[in-house]
């Protein structure tokens, strides 16, 4: 009796488990593209209701998971058994878009919030960071009340103590406001704290898309982490700079191959406003040095819309020269709104193939069309197969980039 009691218990604390990862998984916000589908799935016992109707939206359609065909925002309740209210989500339909494919090599300079934290040392046999709750991926932002936004700032700062404790205050990878404080050690002419760090970032990509509408871009389809901490580059601000291509490392198995640029002479042609796990976006302020013309905008296309089969990517491989290959989408995750693995590609082009392998690093962010449609642009390869790789749905960067907007 006492067994079966314990595993009824054990039973049940499983079910509000589930419940609970359920409702806390549940977001607080949805940006849907005018036509497409609500999907949410819910429990038993959980249902979704339209709080207020403002006539933009229909409850019903949201709930039956048809197609929202409305733009507007809405309110809905997420209630258990219709009685028990647990929380609130809002959608916000966005119209239709059209974008330009660019498909163009580019670099990029990041400008961290703070000074990033990516490792430490001892000093004159001392760690004087030891208890002080710091860790690698962690951004300084004050030090005695002074705002640290470069590595020169921090030094300067420290240095100004004459050894006494310091007062900083940082902020943790899950974005947690701490304060603490260290006693700087002498090494020479200087006091340090013995914490490696670093102001800025940099890298090469391609430039998926321009929107006319908004005048926004956005490119690479996935974010720019540190080398380091391999932690999302939390920026301040950002340029989009032109890149000069030196050469192309062919890929094989086991060894991706890259893109190799400098974007040493460089000259800024737009901002980059935010870095996401979805890719980066900003505003193009030179939009003539990639020749884009508005004229060349196309439909942004739902995932409903996309297909198994031949599609074509874009991308420059040398100076000044973009060109269309052809791929293949071999599966299609209709569902997946986690991460920026989309779909599931692969290069068919014998001239790409011949001149990179498939794909390698470098060509993220390349823009995929299907059907006379953009569908979403290149995020990874696959180490065991340099011809395979993932990409996103364009969509996703669409919402990404009015979430930035």
């Amino acid at each position: 009796m006492k067994t079966i009691f314990k595993f009824l218990i054990v039973f049940i604390l499983i079910i509000i488990f589930i419940y609970v990862c359920n409702i806390s998984f549940m977001p607080d916000s949805i940006i849907l593209i005018q036509g497409e589908k609500l999907n949410l799935n819910t429990l038993f016992g959980l249902s979704i209701k339209q709080i207020e109707n403002n006539g933009t939206i229909q409850a019903s359609s949201l709930l039956n998971k048809e197609k929202v065909s409305e733009v507007g925002k809405a309110d809905f309740n997420l209630s258990l058994f219709n009685t028990i209210q647990l929380k609130e989500i809002t959608v916000n339909v966005i119209p239709k878009t059209k974008a330009v494919p660019i498909g163009k090599s580019i670099g990029m300079k990041l400008y961290t919030d703070g000074v990033l934290v990516v490792g430490m040392s001892e000093i004159e046999g001392k760690k004087p960071y030891q208890n002080s709750g710091i860790e690698e991926g962690d951004r300084i932002v004050e030090i005695n009340n002074n705002q640290i936004d470069t590595t020169d700032e921090l030094i300067n700062t420290v240095n100004r103590s004459n050894g006494e404790k310091v007062k900083i205050k940082y902020i943790e990878t899950d974005n947690s406001v701490k304060t603490t404080s260290i006693k700087p050690v002498k090494t020479g002419n200087e006091y340090k704290l013995g914490l490696w760090v670093r102001d800025a970032a940099a890298g090469v990509g391609t430039l998926t898309f321009y929107e006319p509408e908004s005048q926004m871009y956005a490119a690479l389809g996935h974010g720019i982490t540190d080398i380091d901490t391999s932690e999302l580059i939390n920026i301040a601000s950002g340029e989009l700079v032109t890149t000069n291509i030196l050469s192309i490392v062919k890929g094989k198995k086991g060894e991706p191959g890259e893109i190799r640029g400098t974007i040493e002479n460089g000259y800024e042609v737009g901002k980059v406003y935010k870095n996401t796990r979805f890719g980066v976006y900003g505003n193009l302020t030179n939009k003539n040095i990639f020749n884009i013309s508005n004229n060349n905008a196309i439909d942004v296309a739902s995932r409903e819309e996309i297909e198994t089969g031949k599609a074509e990517i874009l991308c420059e491989l040398e100076k000044g020269n973009t060109k269309s290959y052809e791929i293949e989408i071999q599966k299609i995750f209709t569902n997946n709104n986690e991460d920026n693995k989309s779909m599931l590609i692969k290069v068919t082009d014998d001239e790409l193939i011949e001149k990179t392998g498939g794909i390698i690093q470098g060509m993220s962010g390349a823009p995929i069309i299907q059907n006379e449609k953009f569908i979403g642009a290149v995020t990874h390869v696959l180490v065991s197969d340099p011809t395979q790789g993932y990409a996103v749905f364009a969509d996703i960067m669409i919402k990404q980039m009015k979430e930035v907007n």
